[in-house]
This record gives structure tokens, sequence and C-alpha cells, in this order.
């Protein structure tokens, strides 16, 4: 825990995007399994995951930090446990280009959220980045882009207000231990992927792939991503966060034409280099400042 406080919040909110951007592809890798079964079984090796991480990093004080997380852990849990369920709704009711499009909409809600709520001024260099982004996926996802399924469209709204309404509680209360929040979020997910099947008469047995498919994906790319982010947002201004969290767009792609041999259009190489640019925007600005900050001191 130590080794990874010490890390920058920035390089953190990247680490934390590399690893969900693994999402898309694990995803096609499935064979068969009902998006509610994809829920649990995600969610059961992340719940794990969590677990794993607490009693490594609290031992014998593990049960304590569900205590000292209170209600911001378990209200944020609760939150995030609804994108998780949008997320898997929202793929198999509408297209996976609607979906990453609405996703990347976090970079507006953790601007406006973070300044209505937290007070946090937009720099220059943040506002260009928001703009240059959003432009960046427009043309990374906007020819793909069809009216869909109405509710698969809200329901993924879910996740960019779930997910800044969960950076806005870390902002808010940086001390406080949000990893809890994590396992919250794990077990209720778990729960309603449990329920779903249970009430459709959905086997939760599924193949081997599928297994490890869902444990590649609550232990590797929701696990740690979201661990990641989480230690990374206390000490990370909002909006710079959904400017890197973008990176996750950019990275999506490049695994599919990598491991799953989908090649992206010209119009996506140019959104996702306009993206990246974005990034390495913050990335520079924030060298800068711990530059002028050191020449100051």
């Amino acid at each position: 825990m130590n080794v990874i406080n010490k890390i920058p919040g920035p390089l953190l909110i990247f680490m934390g995007a590399l690893s969900l951007s693994f999402g898309g592809l694990i995803v096609k890798k499935f064979e068969g399994s009902t998006e509610w079964q994809i829920l649990f079984w995600r969610s059961l090796f992340f719940t794990l995951t969590v677990l794993a991480f607490l009693i490594i990093t609290y031992k014998k004080k593990t049960l304590s930090s569900f205590y000292k997380s209170g209600l911001p852990g378990f209200f944020g849990g609760i939150v995030l446990s609804f994108g998780f369920c949008g997320y898997v709704y929202a793929m198999s009711n509408t297209s996976v280009a609607n979906t990453n499009f609405i996703i990347s909409l976090q970079i507006l809600f953790l601007a406006i959220f973070g300044y209505l709520f937290l007070k946090e001024k937009i720099s220059t260099i943040t506002l260009v980045s928001i703009i240059l982004a959003i432009t960046g996926v427009t043309l990374m996802v906007g020819n793909d882009l069809r009216p869909g399924n109405l509710s698969g469209n809200l329901a993924a709204f879910t996740m960019p207000i779930t997910f800044a309404v969960l950076i806005m509680i870390v902002r808010k209360f940086p001390t406080v231990d949000m990893i809890p929040a994590q396992f919250v979020a794990g077990v209720s997910s778990c729960l309603i992927g449990l329920s779903v099947c249970i009430y459709y008469s959905h086997n939760l047995i599924v193949s081997p792939n599928d297994i490890f498919l869902g444990f590649l994906a609550g232990f590797f790319q929701v696990g740690f991503g979201f661990i990641f982010i989480t230690i990374g947002a206390r000490s990370t201004p909002s909006a710079m966060v959904g400017v890197i969290m973008l990176s996750e767009s950019v990275l999506g792609p490049v695994w599919a034409f990598l491991f799953a041999g989908e090649r992206a259009s010209l119009f996506t190489l140019i959104g996702g280099a306009i993206i990246l640019f974005a990034v390495l925007l913050q990335f520079s600005s924030l060298l800068l400042s711990d530059k002028k900050e050191k020449i100051i001191n």
C-alpha cells in the first residue's frame, strides 16, 4: 500500500485506465454467457480481489477499515454497483459505439461536478484538453453511432454519472480509504447478477473458458483498475481525472486490433491520436507545475 501511495496520482489514474481498457477485448472472448452471468462472475472475482487487497493492507484491522470508511464508503460502493450493472445492460441493449461514447462523457460530468460541488477551478490547459478529448471521441465513434435501444442508452449513462459521483466522494474525503467501497460495489453487483439469473432461471455454471475470463475481468481489468483509480483520485483534480481516463478509449481499440483482429478506421486513428495528445498535455502541465514548485521552494 505504501508503495502504491508513493506513485503520483495522475500516473495511478493512467494505470487504472490501462487496466480497464481490456474490458472490450475480454467481453468479446466470452462463449455464450448471458450478460448477468458475466456480471456475477466478474463481480465475484472483483470482490475477492478487493478483499485480498484489504487483508494484505490492513491485516487484522481489515474489519475496522470498513467502519472507518463509514457512510462515504458505503454510499460510494452502492453507487458504483449501479454503474457496473449499467455497463453490462448497455453492452447488451445498445451498440458498443453508443456505450463507449456515453462512457466518455464522464470527462464532462467530472469537470462540472468538481466545479459545482468541490469548487475546483478548471485550468486553461485542462479546458483545452477537454475540448480536444471530446473532439477525438466524436471522431472515433461518431460514424458508428446509431439510435439503438433507448433503455440501453439510458443504462449507459449510469456509468459516467456513478463514476463521477464516486470520484467526488473520494475528492471530498481524501483521508478516508475508499477501497472498502469497492468491496461493497462488488458484493452489491454480484447479488444483483445472482438475483437476475435466478429470476430468469439462468444456470450460474458456465464454461471453464468463461469462468477464466470472469477471473481476468474481476481480478485484473476491474480489480486493479478501480483500486488504482480510487487511490490516484485522492490527489488528482476531478477534471484531470476525466481527461486521463479517456486513454481507456484509445487503448481499447488497440488491444482489439492486436488480439482480436479488429481493424481501426481512419477516423478512429485520428480521434485516438487527438485524445492521446490531450492526455499527454495534462501530464506535461503536471510536470511543469512540479518544476515551478521545486524552483520556488
